[in-house]
């Protein structure tokens, strides 16, 4: 197998074999297989007052099923269960306790 060095963006339709090394900036979509090395992860933010608001950005913007925000309020992260701006988070530290945004 060929080994290529790429500089600038790249596209790929068909996925990558191989090392990458480097950072990474836009998405990752698909499976990645191996070992993947964070330097760090950071969660977003919320309150636990934001969270239940059904307008705000947090409840309106890119909410998917799993979506995790870490809930400054209660120091726990949260935890989305649906993808509309109403649907329920659930604290993941309990597995309980949940807000459901109005």
């Amino acid at each position: 197998m060929a080994n290529t060095t790429f500089s600038g963006p790249v596209t790929s339709q068909n996925g990558f074999i191989g090392a990458v090394t480097g950072n990474v900036t836009g998405n990752v979509t698909g499976n990645v297989a191996g070992v993947v090395t964070p330097s760090i992860l950071q969660a977003p933010t919320s309150t636990s007052a934001l969270l239940g608001g059904k307008n705000n950005a947090v409840n309106t913007t890119d909410k998917v099923v799993g979506t995790t925000v870490y809930n400054t309020t209660t120091k726990t992260f949260y935890v989305a269960q649906g993808t509309s701006n109403t649907s329920t988070w659930i604290d993941s530290a309990d597995g309980t306790t949940t807000i459901t945004p109005s």
